[in-house]
């Protein structure tokens, strides 16, 4: 069967990659995060010099996919984020090695690995209605697809550490003087003034922004693999509390809120 969780179209010297699951707000599932490696591997191609990563519909991404992580049952959850987060994890590197600048397009609701899938990019532009959301602890579990690594070195420790521990809603103003994003524009104006940031990245000097986009990732992310690896144990471990449990039957609307015991 073709996966068209992720379509991408490449164009002028710019890629634009589009999370294509807008009936669930782009959430991330099997289909979405194989279908995002396969969409970076094809960047690789020389004719192009850019890319753009978006969502379909009203969301860039809500976060993982809940509701598919509950079809395993209990006893296969550690499977289920063991599937998801090999996968995840070799995207996230796969976006930090490509010797092209990325920007995330942030098209409306970005939360959990949204977060990190927007981290993960070189540049950052939103429009004035866009929310952002740290969402892994509200639903019992940690952090995964490099978060923990990227957004504190984007927005800093206090920040993080209050979007990790209160997660509350972040509006687009605030995430700009965060530095979370790097330019909040009007929605109307938002597919133009993303195209006019990939053609002044498609017309540069791609040698030198690749050559430059290395020395960040030596001099910022020299364990981000290491990280990853870690991020992983943590979400396999929190999958398995009381906690978690509870997190995903309000996602599954067994519950109206969520009791946390600690457990």
């Amino acid at each position: 069967m073709e996966n068209t969780a992720v379509v991408w179209k490449k164009e002028n010297g710019i890629c634009t990659i589009t999370l294509n699951r807008p009936e669930a707000m782009n959430a991330l599932n099997g289909d979405l995060v194989n279908g995002m490696v396969a969409a970076f591997q094809d960047c690789y191609d020389e004719s192009v010099r850019a890319v753009v990563l978006t969502g379909a519909g009203k969301a860039f991404c809500l976060g993982g996919d809940i509701a598919a992580a509950s079809k395993y049952g209990d006893g296969d959850l550690q499977a289920f984020f063991r599937d998801f987060t090999v996968p995840l994890s070799r995207l996230i590197s796969d976006m930090r090695q490509l010797p092209k600048p990325i920007i995330a397009s942030i098209n409306g609701i970005c939360a959990g690995v949204g977060m990190s899938f927007a981290a993960a990019c070189d540049l950052r532009i939103c429009h004035s209605k866009v929310v952002f959301k740290q969402a892994y602890t509200g639903v019992g579990i940690s952090q995964d697809g490099g978060f923990t690594q990227m957004v504190p070195l984007i927005v800093g420790f206090g920040r993080v550490s209050e979007m990790i521990f209160l997660d509350e809603v972040i509006p687009a103003d605030k995430a700009l003087a965060w530095g979370f994003v790097n330019k909040v524009v009007a929605p109307e104006e938002l597919q133009e003034e993303t195209a006019k940031m990939a053609r002044k990245l498609a017309d540069g000097p791609t040698k030198a922004f690749a050559a430059s986009k290395a020395l960040i990732n030596k001099s910022m992310l020299p364990f981000l693999e290491c990280q990853l690896e870690a991020e992983r144990f943590g979400v396999m471990s929190t999958s398995l509390t009381e906690d978690y449990r509870e997190g995903i039957a309000v996602f599954t609307r067994q519950k109206v809120a969520p009791e946390f015991k600690g457990k």
